[in-house]
């Protein structure tokens, strides 16, 4: 896996040893006694609070700098050291311009599909303009995502490595319990799950001290539900094998999850003020705006079932939605046809007519049907044929399907299957997207067209016939990874498992990143 090099120390030293006397940098971090400036120490407590980023200070020498700036505010100080001290303030701060906006690492390196168009920003640049205004501290700023989200996300780190650094509640179950607890049993844990819940924002110092410390009972178990709704797993208040497995995830990687979301945050395009529609794939929900207000809030969300794990993940990219149609065909890929739909006719050969099936000859569209023969099957075989499921209340597509064209084929749509949405892990698709209310995704997929009421959408789902519409205004489509978030109307700090293993490749990548040359 080739990562992307990350901005080398060594080549940027290099330039900068060469023109520092050309450019005056020198003159803005020291001032005439050789001081370090107000605008150098603005730097270096941007370097030191980089962590609140998500960042890491030792990736911009901090350590040295500050050694560094401690001499040159002494009585006396060497011209190499005040040589030294310019060019590695600089190559860091030029490195943490570039890591706070684009991120550390390249997502397509890691099998995202980010193709967001290529960043102009010319941080060299614009750290003189800032150094030399006094604006250092309002450009870092300018230059992390806008989002609420990245805001919320720094709180929650915030929060987390506070309670990461008490050192407590990590082992609040230990590692001989096995046992499922349901409300009311006896439970000699208790007490610590009550602590620890209340340490985590699901309990109450006044609900705390009603816990009792022997039985699993009363405002504990409301708790525990709260604690699995924040985490994807089923809120029933039974300590089962899920839920003690949450409880015992080290508060360290409930911090690294929030540090591995902000990178993320970092690689999208700017969002601007167009329509947008997010689905974050580890936690199956799906989410609209019209335009992203201040607060983040989504218009409207929605549970969504995503590819299954590992076979058929759904994958992470961005495109234009265009298309909405209504009683679609659904064209088989050939993968399930030779991997599911054929071993099922050879079991059962009425298959294709008990699922409404037919062959074809190409494509969707009023392709010719072919009578199913032998001859027929063993050109569905060879893949002269395909398989085409015909519009209808049955068809795996549902009622309605969203085009947003793609190099890998994935769309939204409805499904027949609706049980699979009160699943709280709903990773059971071919790796296109089930939307649990594809009617109201429609309406506001085409609300800038008024001749698409409800009732003439419903109509349409009714109707004999497949009907294609162009979305007026293309809407912008995410499709995201990430294991943590904030909740903008609660504030919960929500955490979901790393089902296709993102977060294990991204969290490598960051370790074992080129750092220098």
């Amino acid at each position: 896996m080739k990562l992307r090099r990350a901005l080398s120390f060594a080549a940027i030293l290099g330039a900068l040893f060469a023109t520092l006397a050309a450019t005056g940098q020198n003159v803005v971090w020291l001032d005439g006694a050789g001081h370090p400036t107000l605008s150098a120490k603005q730097a270096l407590s941007l370097i030191e609070r980089s962590s609140d980023d998500g960042l890491d200070p030792d990736d911009y020498q901090y350590e040295e700098l500050n050694r560094l700036a401690n001499r040159l505010g002494g009585a006396s100080s060497a011209a190499d050291d005040r040589e030294r001290f310019g060019a590695v303030l600089t190559a860091a701060m030029i490195r943490l311009f570039h890591d706070v906006h684009d991120g550390r690492v390249d997502p397509r390196a890691i099998g995202f599909r980010l193709n967001t168009p290529a960043d102009r920003h010319d941080f060299a640049a614009d750290l003189r303009q800032a150094a030399a205004s006094r604006r250092l501290l309002e450009r870092v700023d300018e230059l992390r995502p806008p989002l609420a989200q990245y805001r919320l996300l720094q709180r929650a780190l915030a929060r987390y490595r506070e309670l990461a650094g008490n050192g407590v509640g990590d082992q609040v179950v230990s590692a001989s319990v096995s046992k499922v607890v349901r409300p009311g049993d006896s439970c000699e844990w208790a007490g610590r799950l009550g602590q620890r819940l209340m340490q985590l924002g699901d309990l109450s110092a006044s609900e705390q001290a009603m816990v009792d410390l022997a039985r699993y009972e009363g405002p504990v178990v409301e708790a525990v539900k709260r604690f699995q709704t924040r985490h994807g797993l089923e809120p029933d208040g039974v300590l089962g094998k899920a839920t003690i497995a949450a409880l015992r995830v080290p508060t360290q990687w409930r911090v690294r999850q929030i540090e591995l979301a902000l990178e993320r945050l970092r690689w999208l395009p700017h969002l601007g003020d167009q329509r947008l529609l997010v689905v974050n794939i580890p936690m199956f929900q799906l989410w609209t705006w019209d335009r992203i207000p201040p607060s983040g809030t989504p218009l409207f969300g929605m549970n969504v079932v995503v590819g299954r794990a590992p076979g058929t993940q759904t994958p992470v990219f961005v495109a234009m939605m265009r298309e909405v149609i209504f009683r679609p065909y659904w064209n088989v890929p050939r993968s399930i046809v030779l991997h599911e739909i054929l071993p099922a006719f050879a079991r059962d050969p009425r298959y294709l007519e008990r699922h409404d099936m037919e062959l074809v000859r190409s494509d969707g569209g009023p392709a010719p049907v072919v009578e199913r023969t032998s001859d027929a099957m063993s050109g569905l075989r060879r893949g002269t044929l395909q398989v085409r499921q015909r519009p209808g209340p049955q068809n795996s597509l549902g009622l309605i399907k969203f085009e947003f064209p793609n190099d890998e084929s994935v769309y939204m749509h409805g499904t027949p299957a609706q049980a699979l949405f009160a699943k709280p892990r709903r990773d059971f698709s071919h790796g296109c997207i089930r939307v649990e209310d594809p009617v109201r995704l429609a309406q506001w997929v085409l609300n800038d067209d008024v001749r698409w009421s409800r009732e003439r959408l419903l109509a349409a789902t009714a109707g004999p016939t497949s009907i294609r519409v162009s979305v007026p205004q293309p809407i912008q489509v995410i499709l995201f990874y990430t294991t943590a978030a904030v909740m903008p109307d609660d504030g919960s700090v929500r955490f979901a498992a790393d089902i296709y293993g993102h977060d294990a490749r991204l969290d490598r990548a960051l370790v074992h990143r080129v750092v220098s040359e």
